[in-house]
Order: C-alpha cells, then structure tokens, then sequence
C-alpha cells in the first residue's frame, strides 16, 4: 500500500510540474479573448491581426507555431511535420519578443533541440535562436526556424515551407519571398502587427484586401478585447496619448496624416453575416454609374426600427448600361425584389447621369430607362450633409449602429475603410463610388427615418428572429 501512495504521489507533483510549464493549456482552456479564438478559427490562408500593443495580438502568433510545430491545431487538420519560419524586424525583437513567446508555450520536453545564431546553449532565451526541432504526436520533429528582416531578402530564398508568421510589418520584398516559401506545400501565411508605418502596403494588400483575394482575412484588436489588461493602467494611457498614437497603438488602426473621413465605421460591428431579410423591409437601389470607372450598385432594406441593411452589390468598371441592368435584374431577381406592373425596376442615380455626351444620343439615365431600371436623378449630392448623415447611422446619439452591411459588399466595405480627408477639409476624390451611392440612398431617407406600419404579431416574431441571427 505504502509503494501505491508514494507512486500515485510521484504521479501527482509530475502533474503538477507539468501543470507549472504549461502555459499552453492555459492558453487553450481560457478563451475569453474572443478575438484570439476568431483569428485561430479562420481557415484562410494569409491571415492577419492588427492590434495595438498589449492588445493580445502577438500571444496568437506564437500559438498558432505551436499548434502547427506539434500538429495539435484545435481547428486545422495537420497530418505531417511540418516546417515554418518565424519573422522578426531585427534580431534583437526576435530575441526579446517573437522568440520569448514561442518558448512561452512549448512546453520544456517537447523541445528536442535547440540551435543557436549567438549566446549560450544552455540558455536560449537569452541569445538569438537559429531554429527549434520539436516534437510531434507523429513521432518525428517538427522545425521551427527564425528570421529577422534585417538579413535581407537574399536569406530568405530557396526553402520550402508549412507556414511563415510575420511579427511585426515585413518589407513588400521579403512579405513576397516569403509567400513563395508556402507555395508548393499550399502553406500559411499569418501575420500579427501595429500599424505604425502609415498606408503601406499591407494597408492596401491585406487591411483593404483591394485585390478580393479570397484567401486574405484579418481583424483588429485593442486594449478593450484583452480581458488581461489593468483597466486603471488602460485609462491612465489613454488619458496621456495623442489622437493619432491612440489609433494605432490602442485599436491597431491604419492612419494617415490628414484621418479617415468614417472613423466610426468598425468592421466587427457594422459587417454582419447574410440572413433572409423579410421582403416588407426592402426599401430601393442606388446607383453610381461609370465606364471607365467602375459602377456601383447597391440593394437596401430598412427594418421597422429604421435599421439599414445593405443586402448586395454590383460593382464593376469598363462595362455599358445594357450589361450592368441585366446584372441588376438578375439579382433582383434572386433577391425577389419588388418591381412595378410591368416588371421594371426603380432606383436611385447620380444627376450627372442626365447628362449626354458626344458619343451618345441618349444620356445614361435613359439608356437605363430603355433598359427596364426606372431611375430616379433627384437625388442630393450635398457631401458634407452626406457625410454627416452616415456618420450619424454608424453610430447614433445613443451610441449604437443604425447601419449593417452584409459581408459579400466587399467593395463598399473597403471603400469604407479607405476613405480619408484631403485637401482644404474636402475627402479624397478616389475610390468612392460605393460611398457615393451610399449618400445618394441615405439622402433620400426623412432624418429620422422610421418604417410606418402595423405589425402583426408574426412579423414582430419574425424581427426578434432576425435580430437574433444579425447578433
């Protein structure tokens, strides 16, 4: 008996040594940083945080390595070893930050060797690390390697690999090397940052996504989101730091020196999962016509609490008007939009469409016309009032949102976040078309619009129900 208890003894402090160095079970079954969770969740391939500093945005990168190194991703399947790159500004960041976070959380007998560029054998938390073998469930070992941007592109060349994390914003050369080390293996890309640099490239690339390329995602996170964090210490920094500073350094924002004409707009509130809208809310189309330039249409509904909800787009540049309206007819159709009694359409247009040019004999708004979409010219293109209006539903005197955008209007979304104030307090003339057509809607609307309308006792069931799904 006394052998049993001094064995289930050795078994109990084993566990509890082990316990002491997990910080990875830790990690896994404290998931209140719900930001944390999304980023590990999403099954894109070049995935990014923008996050201020001590906004959590680091603890990700370092655990999705792990989870990778030691094939125990809780939402990707991994069947092999694989081999990825850690990517630091400097060799002093890795050494201080991305390096520390990794050892962080494996655990001390996952570890079978470790290679060092500098500093001791014995202690590699305080030298610069070459690379980590680590062990996996498959029974072999998976490599962890290191990088720091100042090597230059040259030292990046040539290896294949299952992932690469960028701590911190990479250079345009070494951010498109790297992207050629995961291509053979259809590997990972994932980057965790604070946008200090201004509009770089990553703000264009990754943050607008302008490309549509489907395999890019990311999210922001701030001091709010890291339940950890002091909340005395959160109030008295933000108390001490400038407009600008607290842009990026609290909300992992992107910023320019002249700001964003929609600061209120927040990805994470106002882009919303698709849902079935009832058609009694439907509401009209607005549309910003182009040729060169790109069209821009847009589908609005309006619930019984004067909640807008932009339900689909079309967008598209170099293409005539008997092209864009049977585009338009079609997903009004799959939209079982409402139509007069002979089957036409109603929308709203820029004035300017009224207008006809040398290489027409009918202007735009009538070629729609003969199109079957009845456009309506009386629009308001006041801008200043225009904005006013938006920001107004973005965030309303009582502080919530007025306005939901579903999330295939890609293009008005990045309009949204890529919209800033120029010259003499007027907004740069560029890339607003959807934002344009957007005033043209929201004009239209009485200030403070309310749908009128009894409702049955089945539609206010049926509203609990969608707002519940827009939740």
């Amino acid at each position: 008996m006394n052998k049993i208890l001094f064995r289930l003894k050795q078994i109990d402090d084993e566990l509890a040594r082990r316990k002491k160095h997990d910080n990875l079970s830790s990690y896994n079954i404290n998931p209140v940083h719900q930001k944390q969770m999304m980023f590990h969740k999403s099954p894109h391939k070049n995935r990014w945080v923008f996050g201020g500093n001590r906004s959590g945005k680091t603890e990700c990168g370092a655990v999705e390595c792990v989870y990778f190194a030691r094939g125990i991703h809780p939402f990707r399947k991994i069947e092999d070893a694989t081999d990825g790159w850690v990517v630091s500004v400097s060799c002093e960041v890795q050494r201080d930050v991305a390096q520390k976070k990794i050892l962080h959380y494996l655990r001390p007998h996952w570890i079978e060797k470790v290679v060092m560029k500098s500093g001791a054998q014995g202690a590699p938390g305080y030298g610069v690390i070459d690379y980590i073998l680590v062990k996996n469930i498959f029974g072999t070992h998976s490599k962890i390697g290191f990088k720091s941007c100042d090597q230059g592109r040259e030292k990046f060349q040539g290896t294949s690999l299952n992932y690469v994390w960028f701590d911190e914003e990479p250079p345009k050369d070494i951010y498109y090397e790297c992207r050629m080390r995961v291509l053979d293996r259809a590997g990972d890309i994932f980057g965790t940052m604070t946008p200090l640099k201004g509009l770089t490239f990553i703000y264009d690339e990754i943050y607008l996504n302008s490309k549509n390329d489907k395999n890019i995602w990311n999210v922001q996170m701030e001091w709010a989101d890291n339940p950890y964090l002091d909340k005395f210490e959160v109030e008295n920094l933000t108390k001490n730091l400038s407009a600008d500073e607290l842009n990026s350094r609290r909300y992992g924002k992107f910023s320019s020196a002249a700001g964003l004409v929609y600061p209120e707009f927040d990805e994470s509130l106002h882009v919303i999962e698709p849902f079935s809208v009832p058609i009694e809310w439907y509401d009209n189309i607005s549309i910003d016509p182009g040729l060169n330039n790109p069209l821009s249409c847009h589908w609005y509904a309006v619930d019984f609490d004067g909640n807008i909800y932009v339900l689909a787009e079309h967008y598209l540049a170099q293409k005539d008007v008997e092209y864009h309206s049977q585009i338009i007819k079609e997903i009004s159709k799959s939209l079982n939009w409402h139509t007069d009694s002979k089957g036409r359409i109603e929308a709203l247009i820029d004035s300017a469409a009224n207008m006809r040019t040398l290489a027409s004999s009918m202007s735009v708004a009538e070629l729609f016309y003969e199109n079957g979409i009845l456009v309506n010219t009386k629009v308001c293109k006041d801008v200043f009032s225009g904005i006013s209006r938006i920001k107004g539903y973005l965030k309303s005197e009582k502080g919530s949102a007025k306005i939901f955008i579903f999330k295939n209007c890609v293009n008005l979304i990045r309009e949204f976040k890529s919209y800033w104030w120029g010259k003499n307090d007027s907004p740069v003339k560029q890339d607003d078309h959807a934002l344009d057509e957007l005033r043209y809607y929201i004009m239209s609307k009485p200030v403070a619009h309310i749908q009128k309308g009894n409702k049955s006792q089945i539609t206010l069931h049926k509203e609990k129900l969608y707002r519940k799904i827009k939740r």
